[in-house]
């Protein structure tokens, strides 16, 4: 049986970011009803007061703020150790049948340079890697024969470790992005292990990015 409270209660659910802004109690929840009064009334067949409505959000934002306060605030305050790296090249290639041996070829050539920055993900349809920009030559010379989708140059790295029972919280991911969001960061690549995770940044926006994410720790 449809209640206001659960018919609230999934509303939230299809809206994220309305779903953090309830659990840190920064929306006005009488407003609220009276925007989202219109549908609930719909889904239940029947009118509905703004003060039931507002006391189902009510309900539900201590709820959420629980559910942030005691598993992913929990967890984002033992984030792990960030790491920094700046002048990169990101490359985006078409899959193809010579792809894996290019990479094989340009792996070998770098191996032993400690100081190069390099890592790659793979799709369905396309190959990108990641590389400090004193390398940019050897790309093009073991990549020539690949078809390259896109280049983005003037890059940073954040990478972050995180705790190791990271898969069994819920959100993670999308707590630390809503953060970053929230900062006007604009996220050009994620690339992600078991443990931890590398997003790409703007050269410009990646001290902002830093502060973001160790400003974590202390929530």
């Amino acid at each position: 049986m449809k209640t206001i409270s659960s018919i609230v209660e999934e509303y939230i659910k299809t809206k994220p970011f309305l779903s953090s802004a309830l659990s840190q109690g920064i929306i006005n929840l009488t407003s609220l009803s009276r925007l989202i009064k219109p549908e609930i009334e719909q889904q239940l067949g029947k009118e509905v007061k703004n003060g039931a409505i507002v006391m189902a959000l009510k309900r539900l934002s201590s709820e959420l703020e629980f559910r942030v306060t005691h598993r992913v605030l929990k967890f984002v305050r033992n984030i792990g150790e960030i790491t920094v790296r700046s002048a990169l090249n990101d490359y985006t290639f078409k899959v193809s049948d010579t792809l894996l041996k290019s990479q094989a070829a340009f792996m070998s050539e770098i191996e032993g340079l400690n100081t190069v920055f390099y890592t790659s993900s793979r799709g369905v349809n396309e190959s990108n890697i990641v590389v400090s920009n004193e390398v940019s030559e050897l790309v093009g010379k073991f990549f020539q024969h690949e078809i390259l989708l896109e280049k983005q140059e003037n890059l940073s790295s954040i990478t972050v470790k995180l705790p190791k029972d990271n898969v069994n919280v819920p959100g993670i991911y999308y707590f630390i992005f809503q953060r970053l969001s929230w900062e006007g960061i604009n996220i050009y690549e994620v690339i992600s292990t078991t443990n931890e995770f590398t997003i790409l940044v703007n050269d410009e926006q990646v001290d902002k990015a830093f502060t973001v994410i160790k400003n974590l720790k202390s929530l």
